[in-house]
């Protein structure tokens, strides 16, 4: 599925999170499709089974996935108006993206073709 990185300062289930959301975002993993169980990404990725379990509930927190009791983890369909309060925020982080790419002399067409790159992935 991916390989995470050993030797990174950042932590392994911040990776996990990461690599899975960028999955998501560009669904590959489609809406409702069943994640691997807990103990499979565990041995796949040779990582300890808590450090997944830590990762699937904060992307459970974050309204990337959800879990049924017996069944496993599945990706959580996305409906707009309950991401209200996501896309608020990521407004925000672009508005300080952008002002520091600007700032450093990023011109607003290699904005707009990073963006239509980013487009052109989904």
């Amino acid at each position: 599925m991916f390989e995470l990185d050993v030797r990174s300062r950042k932590p392994i289930y911040e990776q996990l999170v990461e690599k899975l959301k960028k999955l998501i975002i560009n669904d590959v993993l489609k809406e409702d499709e069943k994640l691997p169980s807990v103990r499979e990404l565990a041995q796949q990725l040779t990582i300890n089974p808590n450090t997944i379990q830590k990762a699937y509930r904060e992307l459970e927190a974050q309204g990337y996935i959800y879990s049924l009791k017996g069944k496993g983890s599945f990706v959580h369909p996305v409906e707009k108006s309950e991401n209200e309060e996501g896309l608020k925020k990521v407004r925000e982080e672009l508005k300080q993206l952008f002002a520091e790419a600007i700032y450093l002399g990023m011109t607003t067409e290699e904005i707009q073709a990073i963006l239509r790159e980013m487009e052109g992935v989904n």
